[in-house]
């Protein structure tokens, strides 16, 4: 697979131009996840996490989740940069869906504000919006990342991508 970067349109962003630590942002337009027949998520105060190669994973506030829909789920990893993640298996009357999501319990001091904010991976969800638009998830699941028109890659994640 090619690293070719692709140049950034109007209005666009280039995951290339993402930072090393990764970069912590509020994001200014609704965030809504759908699963199993469940709106569990819809916001207006989720963050995104830019890492470079990567497209952003968006995590929304407990509260705007319904929570009652996420089962702690065993097992833990560990990122580099923002610290221990625990995971929440997603369960509605329709379906379920081990491990589909994930936060930080207790995140280092640069990603504090990251704190119990949950992420979701888009492939295991029946839908993910950001302002609207429905996302595309990152190739591979490793991530979780969110793919919209207004981000270009190449993007890590795909077999061939590793060594990147």
């Amino acid at each position: 697979m090619s690293r070719q970067q692709i140049q950034p349109g109007p209005g666009q962003e280039s995951v290339w131009d993402y930072p090393r630590p990764p970069r912590l942002e509020d994001v200014n337009k609704k965030v809504k996840v759908v699963f199993g027949g469940v709106t569990l998520a819809y916001t207006t105060r989720a963050k995104r996490v830019l890492e470079t190669s990567h497209p952003p994973v968006y995590y929304v506030p407990p509260e705007d989740i319904r929570m009652e829909h996420l089962k702690a789920a065993g097992g833990r990893s560990f990122c580099e940069w923002k610290g221990v993640a625990s995971y929440y298996d997603i369960v509605t009357d329709e379906r379920s869906e081990p491990r589909a999501a994930w936060f930080y319990p207790d995140p280092v001091p640069a990603y504090a504000s990251l704190k119990n904010y949950v992420a979701f991976y888009p492939s295991l969800m029946d839908g993910c919006w950001v302002g609207g638009e429905k996302v595309e998830a990152q190739e591979g699941d490793f991530y979780g990342g969110w793919i919209t028109s207004e981000i270009v890659g190449p993007f890590k994640g795909a077999p061939g991508t590793r060594g990147w």
